[in-house]
């Protein structure tokens, strides 16, 4: 799904989000609602490098919560894809990141499309140790007649 269905979807299913943006690590915008997108993007951007800079420990920021008495700025990242969305004061915070993960989940399925899992490998040892067996004849079964 790409980034501008996602965020319709998104609109459609949270009424806790007012507007959102889907961007990459460079501030490209993919997607967004409203006319906003780049600004909101930048802000996010600036809000991901701020957090960075306080955060302690080596891994990753991959949400972040900036809330003020009229509303908050939600942000996940995964990867090198962010969304950011903005919403009014006291939204559901779990929910909102959920939905905010889903829509970033449905964007990536697109952006990497995934390669079929190799089965087991074969040593030359092993197909050499094992030889194959014949399968057992079936049975047939009766006529109901």
């Amino acid at each position: 799904m790409d980034a501008q269905h996602a965020l319709a979807d998104l609109t459609e299913i949270s009424s806790q989000i007012q507007a959102a943006v889907v961007f990459d690590d460079k501030g490209k915008v993919a997607g967004s609602t409203g006319g906003n997108g780049e600004a909101l993007a930048r802000a996010a951007s600036e809000l991901l490098v701020r957090a960075e800079e306080l955060k302690t420990g080596d891994s990753p920021l991959t949400q972040l919560e900036v809330a003020t008495g009229e509303g908050s700025v939600f942000i996940v990242r995964e990867g090198k894809t962010s969304i950011a969305a903005t919403t009014g004061a006291d939204p559901t915070v779990g929910l909102v990141f959920y939905d905010l993960k889903s829509a970033l989940r449905s964007v990536k399925k697109i952006a990497t499309p995934r390669r079929k899992p190799a089965g087991p490998r074969k040593t030359a040892a092993a197909s050499k140790a094992a030889p194959r067996k014949k399968p057992a004849p079936r049975k047939k079964k009766p006529d109901a007649s």
